[in-house]
Formats: structure tokens, C-alpha cells, sequence
């Protein structure tokens, strides 16, 4: 008999926005993206138009319709049943697993380049490691404490932004500017850096994840659309003027995926009274994010997979959650041991930390993409045979209107891990391609064992 677990409601619209800013916009892709180039300031216009408006119009109306808790696993199970929800809610956790390491290696990067540049890659793993389990344990306290995490690393990825942003601003007063900005340099184009551009893609994704704690909130159905479109607006507008910032700093070709972000600090602020300070404090600012980053998408991902297994779709071991909180302590834990073998395991496969972030990421990004086709399919289904459902928000010009925003996320994203796992002049991409075989094997293995169980 499945114990009914008790949620405290504690939150409301403020926690919603910092907590969307806090899991979509992301430090870690900025050097990603402006490596596409100038023209990555185009891709981010025509794929908010095609993809991310419509992604962020579809969870808005989900999560307000459906506010159950497990988010995305909840709106599955409702159009596809449990099998399909649960394959979901693996992917979704299992990707959260994967890409907590490369979030931070990240982090013992930057925290190399700005204290111990001589730190070996053997101690930024260790580093990678500590921070894994503390940011586990974040997710195991109950959510009226844990929520600050995220809502402190929105606010101080709004900072850094905007200081980026002013920075640019002001270097381009007197200095050339190190990518020309003109119509031929905006113009799309596959060229070297076409497999920095799925990272976009990765950038615009994470809507959904408050809604996995929709019986968390005060009022679901009149914030969760709100919270989206606040939140929405400020995370496009940032990654434009973000990635235009690193653009007039560094060369598109001498961006470095783990160091660009301190690069470009340092060339806006270094040369001013106090630059170092500066650039320490922003740094630091910037770990935290990283930090936080862990710890939202955690919070999200581990109680879907917790949802899941209290419906006896994955092992027992995902449901044990603390009795007072609520809080999944079994996801929690499983999730650190699984982040704390890939940091070993591909460690040692990785010749520097660029190499192991890149891989780590792209591995996590095709694991994390495959949900989202369910989403998209589930929005779709429920909209056709669950028509009469009260929905506070509603996508206009009905269902044509809701079938055109749906297949346009999915062709996106079929493109996005085509992109991930096949490069340009390289070839497949076999450490990611093994990587996500082997692991949607394990899932089912999983799925099928604790279903006969």
C-alpha cells in the first residue's frame, strides 16, 4: 500500500520565476552558443520564434490544466499510460545525473582559472564529486529551505548577466570589437561550429520542470502560466544580449567552453580601478549558479523519478522519500552515486576539462531531449481527447494552432540530437551514441523488473 505523502505549499509567483531562471538560463551555454558564431544571434531569434515560444505556450498551458505532481511524468501517463511516462521520467532523471557532472567540471574550471590555475583535472573531478553530493543533500531538505538555492541563483545569474551586458556595452565604446556584426556575418550558416549549436536548443528547455512541484505551489493554475511568461521573457532577452557580449569580446574561434565566460570578464572589467575584484566577485557569483544549476534541476527530476516509482514504474528504491518532508531522499541518493561514477568513469576517457564537459553534456543533452518528444505528443493527445478539460490558459486558434506548435517543437528536437550525436566533419559521435544505447537499455530493464515486481 503506497503511503500518501503530505506536501507543504510553499510556492508562490516569486519562487516560480527565480526558480525558471534559475534551471533555464544557463551560464554553462553561453560559450557554447556564441562559438556557433555571429550568426548564433539569428538562430536565437528564429528558434525562439519556432521553438521556444511555442515550448514555453505548451507548458503554460499543461501546467496549469494538469497540475499534478511528477510534472512531465504526470502529463505522460494521462495520454500515454504509465510505460511510456515512466521511460520518460528515467530519461529526464537520468539525464539530470549525467549532466550534474558536466555542470560541475564546469565549475572546478572556472574555479581553477580564478584561484589555482595550476589545479590538475584529477582535483576538479574531486571537486565535481563534493559538490554532487551536496547538492543532493539540498534536495533532500524540505522545499521552503531548499527553494533558495534556486531562487538565489536566478537572481545572481541576473546579475551577471546584466553585468556582461553593460560590459559590452561599455568596451565597444572604445575598442574594436572582436566579431564583425554585419549582415553577412548574421546570416545562417553550418560551418565549424555547428556543433556548438544544438546548445541553443539545450538553452530554451526546462519550462516544465516547476510543474513536477505542482502540489508544492500555493496556486498552480493562475501562476504557472505567469511565472512562465515573466521568466520567459527574461531568460530570451539575456541569452541575445549574453551571447552578444562574448561575441564582442573574444574571437567565435577562441572560445573556450569551460573558460570563455572569466575570458570575457576579464576583457570587459580587468583594464578598469578594481577590475580584479570585480571580475573575483562575478566569478564567484557565477560558481554559485553553477551550484544552483545542480540543485534545481535535481529538485525536479528526482521527484518525477520519485512520482514514478511510488506508481511502481521504477525501483522502490526512487520512492523512499523523508516522512516529514516529502522530499525524494532514495532519487536523491541514487542520482549522486550515478553523477559520481560517470566524473571517474569519463575522467579518465577526457583529455582536458573542455574535452570532459563537452562529452558529459552532449551525452545528457540526447538522454534529455527524448522526454520532451513525449511531452509535445502528450500535449497534443490531451488536447484532443481530454478537449473539455478546464484549461486557465489556453493556446489560441484551437487545435490546428495547437498542432502547428507541437510538431514544430518535435521536428526541432529530432534535429537538435541528430546534431548531438553525428558532427560535421567528424563523424558519430560513439562515446555519446554508446552512452545513450546503453542507458535507455538499463531503463527498460528497470521499468519492466519493478512493473513484474
Amino acid at each position: 500500500m503506497t503511503e500518501t505523502i503530505v506536501y507543504r505549499k510553499t510556492l508562490g509567483r516569486r519562487d516560480m520565476v527565480l526558480f525558471t531562471v534559475s534551471a533555464i538560463l544557463l551560464l554553462d551555454t553561453l560559450a557554447a552558443a556564441a562559438s556557433v558564431g555571429v550568426s548564433s544571434l539569428t538562430w536565437w531569434v528564429l528558434l525562439g520564434v519556432i521553438f521556444y515560444l511555442p515550448f514555453a505556450l505548451i507548458c503554460a498551458e499543461m501546467g496549469c490544466a494538469y497540475p499534478e505532481q511528477g510534472g512531465i511524468y504526470a502529463w505522460i501517463r494521462d495520454a500515454y499510460g504509465k510505460r511510456w511516462a515512466s521511460r520518460a521520467s528515467w530519461c529526464y532523471w537520468v539525464n539530470t545525473a549525467v549532466w550534474i557532472p558536466a555542470i560541475y567540471i564546469l565549475f572546478a574550471g572556472i574555479f581553477s582559472q580564478l584561484f589555482m590555475p595550476d589545479l590538475s583535472l584529477t582535483w576538479q573531478i574531486a571537486i565535481g564529486i563534493v559538490l554532487t553530493w551536496i547538492a543532493m543533500l539540498s534536495n533532500c531538505v524540505a522545499l521552503n529551505i531548499g527553494k533558495w538555492v534556486p531562487n538565489l541563483g536566478g537572481i545572481f545569474k541576473i546579475l551577471i548577466f546584466s553585468a556582461v551586458i553593460l560590459g559590452a556595452w561599455q568596451f565597444a565604446q572604445g575598442t574594436t570589437i572582436a566579431n564583425p556584426i554585419n549582415w553577412d556575418s548574421l546570416a545562417i550558416s553550418i560551418d565549424s561550429g555547428s556543433q556548438y549549436l544544438p546548445a541553443i536548443i539545450y538553452g530554451m528547455l526546462g519550462f516544465e520542470l516547476i510543474s513536477a512541484s505542482s502540489a508544492e505551489m500555493k496556486n498552480p493554475k493562475r501562476d504557472v502560466p505567469w511565472s512562465i511568461f515573466v521568466s520567459g521573457i527574461l531568460i530570451i532577452g539575456f541569452y541575445i544580449l549574453g551571447t552578444l557580449a562574448v561575441l564582442i569580446a573574444i574571437p567565435s574561434g577562441e572560445i573556450n567552453l569551460v573558460e570563455g565566460l572569466v575570458d570575457t570578464l576579464n576583457a570587459f572589467f580587468r583594464g578598469l580601478a578594481f577590475g580584479e575584484e570585480l571580475v573575483m566577485l562575478l566569478g564567484v557569483l557565477a560558481l554559485f549558479t553553477f551550484f544552483s544549476n545542480g540543485v534545481t534541476w535535481g529538485m525536479g527530476s528526482n521527484r518525477a523519478a520519485q512520482e514514478a516509482a511510488a506508481g511502481g514504474e521504477l525501483p522502490n528504491f526512487f520512492a523512499f522519500s523523508s516522512k516529514s518532508k516529502g522530499t525524494p531522499v532514495g532519487a536523491a541518493i541514487a542520482m549522486g552515486l550515478v553523477s559520481t561514477v560517470l566524473l571517474v568513469l569519463y575522467g579518465f576517457m577526457a583529455g582536458n576539462n573542455e574535452d570532459l564537459f563537452w562529452t558529459l553534456f552532449a551525452f545528457s543533452a540526447v538522454i534529455f531531449l527524448l522526454p520532451y518528444q513525449g511531452l509535445f505528443m502528450a500535449f497534443l493527445k490531451l488536447r484532443r481527447v481530454d478537449s473539455e478539460r478546464e484549461r486557465p490558459f489556453k493556446i489560441s486558434g484551437g487545435y490546428p494552432v495547437a498542432l502547428l506548435c507541437g510538431l514544430a517543437c518535435v521536428l526541432v528536437l529530432a534535429v537538435t540530437k541528430v546534431l548531438f550525436m553525428y558532427v560535421p566533419g567528424e563523424g558519430i559521435q560513439w562515446a555519446v551514441l554508446l552512452g545513450v544505447v546503453v542507458t535507455c537499455i538499463v531503463g527498460e530493464i528497470f521499468i519492466r523488473v519493478s512493473e513484474s515486481g
